[in-house]
């Protein structure tokens, strides 16, 4: 007789129980909950590496590890778990964490290192721009796309500055004849930098499309970087058309570089002379600077000087008259020196987008990404008559509700996606179905990452781990604090009856005056004060001298504290009758001091507050953790705890 199905399927079940209790059994229960033997091992060995500092034992650790989850059961027996403040943070925590996991760190580290590659060369180019807008419809970007054409084909022809000057809608065309110059990463958006660095000296690109629009480039020449730069200059403004004042910029720059040659101070020039006002209080010094990141002419003047100390002389830009000084150079850094500030760059750059890009491509495939395209047609038919996203057309799909896609085994509908177009509602306009299709792929995408992201505690145990490593600590520290931590710090009565009952631990080798230190600033406030601290009761004395001495000009000084010998010069002198001279202070020249002598003893716990605070705590501290034990049972199984390994 054959197994029916209904039996089979639950021998596989349990075999996979099995299965899953065998390779991570349960190494302990808490309070009858369950503490996985693989969860105790990540943290055993997370806190037991060679760079330890305090290593335990496995049964020291076990100890450890027992009162860690004690404290975290008593957190979430008061709630703590559930309140606001705590979702908040451990969700904050987590959306940092998910980062690396929501990302094809491959194609991230190629870009890095892509990145790198291209700071060490430089790439001199041209480019002729025909602008798109942002708003352009259809219509314009076919124009766009038809003129960058026969600009091409007139380049097979005519000189590239000619032609540049001629159609090139980037404003300095007019005057450089579209040369830019040399760039480098990061100095030009991704697709033209792109572009520039895999086209060969002396050829022409094909048409690029940036978000200015498109783009013909022209690479003149390659070279190793050049590095950084860091000089100071001597600046004097110009203004065009101007030339009586022109000329006298020049005769006054002329006559600075004289005085630099005769041996006169660079830096102090620049402090006085110099018209650059943001780099002339520091004796002229710029920021450091590397390729098309400067004017041209300085940046070219500055890689021509060689030495340090070299001083160029005076050149012209379209904003006056300079004079360089080199102060120092440097190559372009090891990979790893600047690898932090590459990501920073990265992320603000349209490359930060590329990782991800991969990784939901591989998220579509891995997870069977279908959709349904008679269904998604329906949206480029009512789209068709007005190409235009709004809330006219909302209105129109508002009655859809067709499986419209499905991944994962999830299916979701057109009332799914329309609820998006609703929340993510901008007025935009162009081809209808490119419009649709941008807004579904970003859609499809925003699920996705929410589905990967609900999947990754099952799909890695390092993920795992570390979620329920800050989930607990975040736990750990607020129960803490509540329970020891400021409970100590706030219980003057348990502080004081814990001093009272162990006094005998804070004595001190040397005597400590309890007291004050008044200084005054005549004879009369000296005499007031006398009498205020005679009459007042100790713990007033303060308040009444603010008060009735200082008024608009402070005429009364305190120093209030514990001194042993050797901290306090008038204590010294008053009290510990040293012999070293003392000299009262010229605005406070009548001081004296109030208070009594303790020899070996503390009077109260304010006294050694620090010190009490600290072992109050560890006493609440060890008697929470008797009450926590008694409170809720342990079990460890020391068969599984044998099994432990230690990495």
């Amino acid at each position: 007789m054959k197994p029916s199905i209904v039996i089979l399927l639950v021998f596989f079940a349990f075999s996979a129980s099995l299965m899953a209790q065998i390779t991570d059994p349960v190494l302990m229960t808490i309070n009858g909950k369950p503490v996985l033997k693989s969860e105790f091992e990540y943290i055993y060995n997370k806190n037991n590496t060679n760079n330890s500092l305090d290593k335990k034992t496995l049964e020291e650790y076990v100890d450890l590890f027992v009162n860690f989850k004690l404290k975290v059961e008593e957190a979430k027996k008061q709630g703590i778990d559930t309140t606001k403040s705590f979702v908040t943070e451990l969700s904050g925590y987590r959306s940092q964490l998910t980062k690396p996991y929501l990302t094809d760190s491959k194609v991230d580290d190629y870009l890095l290192q892509e990145a790198y590659d291209r700071l060490k060369e430089d790439v001199d180019v041209s480019h002729i721009l025909i602008r798109i807008q942002q708003a352009a419809t259809p219509t314009d970007t076919l124009k766009a796309w038809n003129s960058i054409q026969s600009i091409l084909k007139r380049l097979q022809k005519e000189d590239f500055a000619k032609v540049a000057k001629e159609v090139s809608e980037d404003q300095s065309a007019e005057k450089n004849n579209g040369r830019l110059g040399f760039i480098s990463a990061f100095r030009t958006v991704y697709p033209f930098e792109t572009m520039a660095y895999n086209t060969p000296v002396g050829t022409i690109s094909k048409p690029v499309l940036t978000a200015f629009g498109y783009h013909i480039i022209k690479v003149h020449a390659r070279r190793a970087s050049l590095g950084e730069v860091l000089v100071a200059h001597i600046m004097r403004f110009t203004s065009k058309g101007d030339d009586a004042n022109n000329k006298t910029a020049k005769v006054t720059i002329d006559s600075i570089y004289q005085r630099i040659k005769a041996g006169d101070d660079f830096g102090i020039l620049a402090i006085n002379l110099s018209q650059d006002n943001g780099s002339a209080q520091k004796k002229g010094e710029l920021p450091w600077f590397g390729t098309g990141r400067m004017i041209p002419e300085i940046e070219a003047a500055a890689f021509a000087l060689k030495n340090k100390g070299d001083v160029s002389e005076p050149i012209q830009s379209d904003y006056g008259w300079h004079i360089l000084k080199l102060i120092d150079k440097k190559g372009v850094e090891t990979f790893e020196n600047i690898k932090a500030d590459l990501e920073r760059k990265l992320k603000q750059d349209e490359r930060a987008y590329r990782g991800q890009q991969a990784f939901l491509a591989k998220l579509r495939v891995n997870y069977n990404y279908q959709h349904i395209k008679p269904n998604v047609a329906e949206y480029y038919t009512l789209l068709a008559a007005k190409p235009e996203i709004d809330s006219t057309f909302l209105a129109k799909v508002a009655m859809l509700n067709k499986p419209l896609f499905s991944f994962a085994g999830m299916n979701y509908t057109q009332a799914d996606f329309n609820e998006f177009l609703k929340k993510n509602n901008s007025v935009e306009n162009g081809i209808a179905s490119e419009l649709i299709d941008d807004k579904l792929n970003a859609f499809v995408d925003s699920k996705m990452l929410d589905y990967e992201d609900s999947q990754l505690e099952k799909k890695y145990d390092d993920f795992r781990f570390l979620m329920k490593e800050y989930h607990d600590g975040i736990l750990l520290f607020e129960v803490s604090n509540n329970e020891v931590w400021e409970k100590a710090s706030k219980d003057t009565a348990g502080l004081d009856k814990y001093f009272k009952e162990h006094k005998s631990v804070y004595t001190w080798e040397k005597p400590h005056y309890k007291g004050r230190v008044i200084w005054c600033k005549d004879k009369e406030t000296f005499k007031a004060a006398k009498l205020i601290v005679k009459n007042s009761h100790n713990d007033s004395i303060d308040k009444y001298l603010r008060i009735r001495l200082n008024d608009s000009i402070q005429h009364v000084k305190i120093d209030k504290g514990l001194f042993v010998q050797g901290e306090n010069k008038v204590v010294d002198n008053q009290i510990f009758k040293t012999k070293e001279a003392f000299v009262p202070a010229i605005d406070y020249p009548f001081v004296f001091v109030t208070g009594k002598m303790l020899k070996n003893t503390p009077e109260d716990f304010t006294d050694v507050r620090g010190l009490v605070t600290a072992d109050y705590q560890e006493f609440l501290e060890k008697e929470w953790i008797k009450s926590l034990r008694a409170k809720y049972p342990v079990v460890v199984d020391q068969n599984i705890l044998k099994t432990v390994k230690k990495n």
